[in-house]
C-alpha cells in the first residue's frame, strides 16, 4: 500500500512533483495515525521506486542550507498505478484500512466499469457471511454473544458494514449509469 500510496499522491502532483516530507505529510494524513509510515520504510520505498524508473528525482535548493529531493511520477510509474488500482491484492479488498487507501486513488483508473469491477470485489467480500468469533463454525452474531465488548465490536462492525454496503450499490449503479459517477 505504500507503493501505491506514493504513487497516487505523485500523480496528484504531475508538474511540480513532491518533496519528500510532502509526501510524508500526505501519507501520514491518509492513515499515520492507524498505520504510521516512518523514514525507514518511506525513504528505502522511494528510492526503489526511483531505482525502478517508476519515480523521478531531483534535487532542489532547499529554503534554509539543506537541499531537498522534488519526486515525479514517470511514465512507467503512472502505468504501474494503474495496474495496481486495476487489479488490487485480495487483502487489499478484505482489509479495511488497505481498502480505504485504494479508495482514496481509484479515481485514477480512467475507465469507470474497471472502477466498478474493484467495488464490486468489496461488495462482494462484504456480502460473505462473516464474524471475527466463530462457534461450531458459524460466524457468531452480536445477539448471541454474551461478552459485552466483543458484543460492541459485532455491532459496530456491522454497521460500518451496512453503510459501507449502502455506498458500494450506490457508486456501482452510479458508475455503470452512462450519466452518473464520478469517474474519468
Amino acid at each position: 500500500m505504500l507503493e501505491l500510496s506514493i504513487l497516487g499522491f505523485l500523480r496528484e502532483e504531475p508538474v511540480h512533483g513532491l518533496h519528500g516530507y510532502e509526501l510524508k505529510g500526505r501519507l501520514h494524513a491518509l492513515n499515520g495515525h492507524i498505520r504510521p509510515v516512518s523514514d525507514g520504510a518511506l525513504y528505502p520505498a522511494i528510492n526503489r521506486l526511483v531505482r525502478a524508473g517508476l519515480v523521478e528525482q531531483r534535487t532542489e535548493p532547499g529554503s534554509a542550507a539543506a537541499p531537498r529531493r522534488v519526486l515525479s511520477l514517470t511514465e512507467d510509474g503512472h502505468g504501474r498505478l494503474l495496474a495496481l488500482l486495476r487489479e488490487p491484492k485480495d487483502v487489499e479488498i478484505t482489509d479495511g484500512q488497505r481498502f480505504f487507501t485504494l479508495l482514496a486513488f481509484l479515481h485514477h483508473l480512467p475507465v469507470r466499469a474497471e472502477q466498478a469491477a474493484v467495488l464490486r470485489r468489496r461488495q462482494a467480500f462484504l456480502d460473505a457471511p462473516a464474524s471475527f468469533f466463530y462457534r461450531d463454525g458459524e460466524p457468531v452474531r452480536a445477539e448471541e454473544e454474551p461478552d459485552l465488548f466483543r458484543q460492541g465490536m459485532l455491532r459496530i462492525a456491522r454497521a460500518t458494514s451496512r453503510e459501507e454496503k449502502e455506498w458500494l450499490s450506490e457508486a456501482i449503479a452510479a458508475l455503470d449509469s452512462p450519466l452518473g459517477g464520478q469517474g474519468h
